[in-house]
């Protein structure tokens, strides 16, 4: 009873002669799929809440452990740069173990450097708490590049893409409550033991909930489902072990002119996101002085108003696959975003910030599937965890570059100097993006496989 046919053409294929029919019958849908794509969501939302807690309210964090701004933006830039070398490891395990170690290892080191956080909980113990927000950085190294491998190893043809979307709508609803929480549990007040208090109540909170995940991960979460899910899939898993050479095949997508451009252009537009989330608390205090909770609320609608953005990017992609149009209009409407906030942040009526912020995220955070999915297409037959994690290897790259440009920038020329740099690395990557071929190799493979 785990099992549902993947179209109406299933069964009617099924019945043909030969092993083109015994074929067909073998690509069904389990309805385990859900339940492992809400896991893997929830333990995503777990990690990316701990890499933006801290950035939430970097002005409470600096005078509680009496350290810079740039201190703090390094607990952020932290998980992009342990991700750039880690890659590659993590990738070829993929491709070695399967999902279920890459998942048990990730729900665990996520687990681990919540507990180590709250050793910190005094003034002079900052080094722990870098210690601990290192050890969740090496989490979301098994983390990140996910959501296209799980959609496909356990989606249908004609639902991949709303899983994608699904798969990273939780690591987005992580960074909206780590925009919202800390701010609620954590006033700014003089009291430094009162302060040390509420922080052991957030750090408490992380380290359970990430806990009881992990234990679920060890229950729950499997390898495969017993069926492929599509016949792109089927194809994969029918191929010899021996034919695949992981090293030919980052080789094959680093010669992939079309895969190599969005590459570059996700990783400035995701970049450009990074940056934003690391500084806004710091662009908002500086124009609305006193204002954190209404920072970490301007955080949460980017981040909202882009879940729902990234939700109907999937929806859109299965019902059209029109992937090269719609990446050039969501890229395009990111600039447009970026461009407006900047020239509305400083006008003094936080509702403005809250619409522009809205409409920002709205595009530029619905970009992330849009850009998984698209690799996927592009890269097949190759594996969705090695292009997913080049493209993330890109976005850690310019993330960290934007994110201290950026602040140095604020610091010497004011933040609106700082977000015209998003401003022109945006429009950049918009001219880049036009140069895309559509190339839709998976798509291709499941009509060349139906018609069959």
């Amino acid at each position: 009873g785990m099992v549902l046919p993947e179209s109406a053409e299933a069964p009617s294929l099924s019945t043909a002669a030969g092993g083109v029919g015994d074929a067909a019958a073998e690509v069904q849908l389990s309805r385990l799929r859900w339940v492992v794509l809400l896991l893997f969501s929830s333990y995503s939302l777990s990690s990316s809440f701990q890499w933006i807690q801290f950035g939430s309210i970097s002005n409470v964090f600096m005078r509680f452990y009496d350290v810079s701004a740039f201190a703090i933006d390094w607990l952020s830039m932290s998980y992009m740069l342990i991700y750039i070398p880690l890659l590659f490891p993590v990738a070829w395990l993929l491709d070695k173990r399967g999902l279920r170690l890459i998942a048990l290892a990730g729900s665990a080191l996520n687990a681990l450097g919540a507990w180590v956080k709250l050793g910190s909980l005094k003034p002079h113990l900052f080094p722990v708490t870098v210690l601990g927000q290192v050890i969740c950085g090496l989490a979301q190294v098994f983390i990140l590049g996910m959501p296209s491998r799980i959609a496909s190893v356990w989606f249908g043809s004609h639902e991949v893409s709303t899983a994608c979307s699904i798969a990273v709508f939780g690591n987005q609803l992580g960074i909206a409550v780590g925009f919202l929480v800390p701010p609620v549990l954590i006033p700014n007040v003089e009291d430094v033991e009162k302060l040390a208090y509420r922080i052991s109540i957030m750090f408490f909170m992380t380290a359970g909930v990430a806990s009881a995940l992990f234990i679920l991960v060890i229950i729950v979460f499997k390898e495969k489902p017993p069926n492929p899910p599509s016949r792109a899939q089927a194809s994969i898993q029918s191929r010899p072990a021996a034919e695949y050479s992981y090293v030919q095949s980052i080789l094959r997508l680093l010669r992939n002119v079309n895969f190599l451009l969005l590459m570059v252009t996700y990783g400035l537009n995701v970049g450009c996101f990074y940056a934003l989330s690391t500084l806004l608390n710091r662009m908002v205090i500086h124009h609305y002085p006193g204002e954190e909770v209404n920072a970490g609320r301007i955080g949460l609608t980017i981040i909202l108003s882009g879940m729902v953005g990234a939700l109907i990017s999937g929806i859109w992609l299965d019902k059209t696959k029109t992937y090269k149009q719609t990446t050039l209009v969501v890229y395009i409407m990111s600039l447009v975003g970026m461009i407006v906030y900047t020239f509305t942040l400083s006008l003094g009526h936080l509702w403005v910030v809250f619409v522009t912020a809205g409409l920002l995220g709205f595009f530029m955070t619905g970009y992330l599937p849009l850009g998984f999915e698209f690799a996927a297409e592009l890269t097949y037959p190759e594996s969705e965890g090695t292009s997913s994690g080049l493209l993330n290897v890109s976005a850690q790259i310019f993330g960290i570059a934007f994110t201290i440009g950026q602040g140095q920038i604020m610091d010497h020329f004011g933040t609106k100097a700082g977000n015209l740099l998003l401003c022109s690395v945006l429009f950049l990557g918009t001219i880049m993006t036009a140069f895309i071929k559509a190339d839709l190799r998976r798509q291709q493979a499941n009509l060349e496989k139906e018609q069959t």
